[in-house]
């Protein structure tokens, strides 16, 4: 019963509530800060190559990586493939909307992150929803609810399926044994889970700055050689994506599986953008300025739709293989591989899939551990915080072995609770984020490279910062 009733609310939650408070709520802020996803798009590139000043510190481009790596994991991989199989070519165009309009929201709440970020005993800051929300809105029961749901969708539902994904990529292999297998890639993750999480927020961020460029570039790459095998296909894809996308009749036809809701649904699962995690990593970065981080954040939406997961779909779609709902997910992905590459394209892919997977475990770790200290507040000991990361590596152990229908679909609610909690905080907390994006160009205007002052924006509650 309980199966049954979790899978239809995660249906009707991602089919109709989410689609309207992200997309609705994205549209909101892009109007509201005049489109800044535009307007300071080239700026954002400028702020992510800026170091830390303090070198113990995280730097822009590490928060970004870390945030990416939870963002970029398999679901840009069978997520995308399962969005094309089903929704067709059409899709493709949703994610790039979803990603246009989610850009802003994120704009507004990893600055939201930065402005009342907290100062750590070693000199560092750290943040996020649950503090914004406590701070901003004086709500402390909504922010503790808050950091427990994010910990159980990160550290418990989302990493076990990302473990479990990994796995299931090697389940084509002869040498794949349904009894030892699982607990032998289990166990592989799980240590080099474990050697980048019991290093500290410094060891995990270096980590991922390390991977996920690395395996960003190698997977566009051979995105792109496909694109260019099949040169003579681009043009007539193209036209089917937007033609898909317009397709009117097929849309109100079968809406839950059409080209719109694929793509609205593929898209808000990947950027994450709204969903209150990536603000996590924002405010542990060093700058001057929190619209700095706010640029930063923003950028990471378009690394992650309108880069990896493009390069997935046109990746499919240039590949002579067509969209068809009985490849939905890895199938789809290992006829496109296999079609161009031969056998190396199934290694290719259980290969992007276990860096993608592992940089999931790491960066979705980080949100855990953030969100924990915030419910311990003073009380944390290192001893706790040691049985914290010790449990998230016992569950990435045994998330291959996993059977993963009802608890997938459980964290799936549970990150739609995390949206239906920040969305309205954001909304509410708007005005000191266009009144520090102000602040922000204005500075620019003068030629300076900005400097945050909390005075600047009048803001009548206590930071830990920008006095």
């Amino acid at each position: 019963m309980y199966a049954e009733f979790i899978g239809n609310l995660s249906g009707i939650l991602y089919t109709y509530v989410l689609p309207i408070l992200l997309v609705g709520g994205g549209l909101y802020f892009s109007f509201k800060t005049n489109f800044v996803q535009l307007r300071l798009l080239g700026e954002s590139v400028r702020v992510i190559r800026e170091p830390a000043k303090d070198k113990e510190a995280m730097s822009s481009f590490q928060a970004l990586m870390v945030s990416t790596a939870s963002r970029v994991g398999t679901g840009n991989i069978i997520g995308v493939s399962t969005a094309v199989s089903i929704g067709g070519a059409g899709a493709v165009f949703w994610m790039w909307v979803v990603a246009f309009v989610g850009a802003a929201s994120a704009f507004v709440e990893s600055t939201l992150a930065q402005i009342y970020k907290k100062r750590d005993p070693e000199g560092g800051s750290f943040g996020g929803p649950a503090h914004y929300i406590e701070d901003g809105l004086k709500n402390k029961t909504l922010g503790l609810i808050f950091a427990v749901v994010l910990i159980a969708t990160y550290m418990v539902g989302f990493n076990m399926l990302a473990a479990f994904n990994v796995n299931s990529a090697f389940a084509t292999y002869d040498f794949y044994n349904p009894n030892l297998t699982p607990y032998i890639i289990g166990g592989i993750l799980a240590a080099l889970t474990a050697y980048s999480i019991f290093g500290g927020g410094k060891r995990l961020s270096e980590v991922a700055s390390f991977l996920v460029p690395i395996m960003s570039v190698i997977y566009i790459i051979a995105a792109i050689i496909i694109i260019i095998k099949n040169i003579t296909l681009v043009p007539s894809m193209f036209a089917d994506i937007f033609r898909g996308a317009f397709d009117f009749k097929a849309i109100f036809g079968g809406f839950a599986g059409s080209a719109v809701m694929m793509g609205l649904k593929r898209g808000l699962y990947s950027n994450e953008a709204g969903i209150g995690s990536a603000p996590n990593a924002a405010a542990a970065a060093d700058v001057s300025h929190p619209v700095k981080q706010g640029l930063v954040q923003m950028m990471a939406v378009y690394l992650d739709t309108m880069i990896i997961c493009t390069a997935t779909a046109l990746m499919l779609l240039a590949s002579g293989i067509a969209p068809d709902p009985d490849l939905a997910g890895a199938p789809y992905n290992v006829a496109a591989l296999t079609a161009n590459f031969g056998s190396f394209g199934q290694h290719f892919l259980a290969f992007a899939i276990f860096l993608f997977g592992f940089t999931t475990l790491i960066g979705n770790y980080y949100y855990s551990e953030s969100n924990f200290k915030y419910l311990a507040g003073e009380k944390l000991s290192k001893t706790s915080l040691q049985v914290l990361r010790t449990i998230a590596v016992i569950l990435v152990f045994f998330g291959p072995s996993m059977e993963f229908g009802v608890a997938c679909d459980t964290a799936d609610v549970l990150m739609a609770a995390m949206a239906l909690i920040n969305i309205p905080a954001i909304f509410i907390l708007k005005d000191p984020v266009v009144a520090c994006m102000k602040d922000y160009i204005e500075q620019k205007r003068q030629d300076k490279d900005p400097v945050f002052k909390v005075e600047a924006i009048d803001l009548k509650d206590e930071v830990d910062f920008w006095k």
